[in-house]
Order: C-alpha cells, then sequence, then structure tokens
C-alpha cells in the first residue's frame, strides 16, 4: 500500500502468480479502472499488476497497518481461515515438512504476536527462523497438516505446490 492523501493497493507479482494476482483483482475490481497488466521493472525482471484507485477506504486500511511507512501487525488484528490461505499464497513457502510464513520486515515482537494467534486461534504451532539476517514464522512440522487442511479450500489449485511434499490432503 502507499499513501499520498488517500491510500492505494498495488498488487505486483512475477508471472507464476499470476492466478493469485488475477483472483486478487477479482475481489477488489470494482475499486480499480485498469485490469491486470504485465509491466517490465529495471533490469530483466518482469511482473504482473494492478493498482487500485486511491481511496479512502483505503486509507482507513493504511493507517491502521502501516506506521511511518512501515507495516505493522494492528493491536487488535485478528486471523481468519481466508486470510491464512491468502497470506500463504502471496508470502508462504515450505521445506519438505514445514511451511514458512514470511514475515521478515515485522518486528520480532509482531512476529511473536503472530506466533501466538496462530496458537490461541487455530492450535498451530509455530516458533521464529533465521532467515539470512532476518526471521520469518516456521509452522512446526507437527502442525502442518493442520495448517494445510484449515486453508484448503480457499488455496488456489495453482498454489498447492507450495504444501510440503510429505502432506496430501
Amino acid at each position: 500500500m502507499r499513501k499520498k492523501k488517500n491510500a492505494y493497493l498495488e498488487i505486483n507479482h512475477c508471472f507464476f502468480q499470476k492466478d493469485l494476482v488475477d483472483w486478487l483483482y477479482s475481489k477488489f475490481s470494482d475499486y480499480v479502472l485498469t485490469k491486470p497488466k504485465w509491466r517490465k521493472t529495471n533490469g530483466k525482471r518482469e511482473a504482473y499488476r494492478f493498482s487500485t484507485q486511491s481511496l479512502s477506504v483505503f486509507t482507513e486500511y493504511y493507517d491502521r497497518f502501516f506506521l511511518n511507512k512501515r507495516k505493522i501487525i494492528p493491536k487488535n488484528f485478528k486471523l481468519d481461515c481466508l486470510s491464512l490461505a491468502v497470506w500463504f499464497m502471496d508470502d508462504g513457502c515450505k521445506n519438505n515438512s514445514s511451511i514458512y510464513l514470511n514475515t521478515q520486515h515485522f518486528s520480532k515482537e509482531e512476529q511473536y504476536q503472530l506466533i501466538e494467534m496462530l496458537w490461541k486461534n487455530f492450535g498451530i504451532e509455530s516458533t521464529l527462523n533465521k532467515d539470512k539476517i532476518y526471521f520469518r514464522i516456521r509452522i512446526r512440522t507437527k502442525s502442518a497438516m493442520k495448517f494445510i487442511q484449515l486453508i484448503d479450500k480457499f488455496v488456489l489449485p495453482k498454489f498447492k505446490y507450495k504444501y510440503p511434499s510429505v502432506i496430501t490432503p
């Protein structure tokens, strides 16, 4: 999200995640003037993207989720199965038996807040995992199946490749 007077949302991914961009576009299309399209960035990267209009409705979310242009976890933030699935499709990855949620740009305190929410709301055990110089959330192997069962009905078919290889829902 970005904000001048009012905020807007930009969805920007590589071609492989085109299905997610198109799905998100279908949810936000009433707020978008131009359909998703290809864009070349500096260098060799190509992106598939769309942006919403700058509107007060997005400003409300921006003000809730950003502080001094830094993304934050608001104190009254809630997660449900759909939001977990979107988060996983957008910014999740795997190894053989674990799931990672890329939270590297949140503070450690905020990441622990998310870990606590995963436990209290869903019984999902997770911990912090060091990724180079940052930390991210790692869903423990023993909770990976439970996590997948919670999100599976919302995950677009193309994104099920992110499921750990030892899990078949």
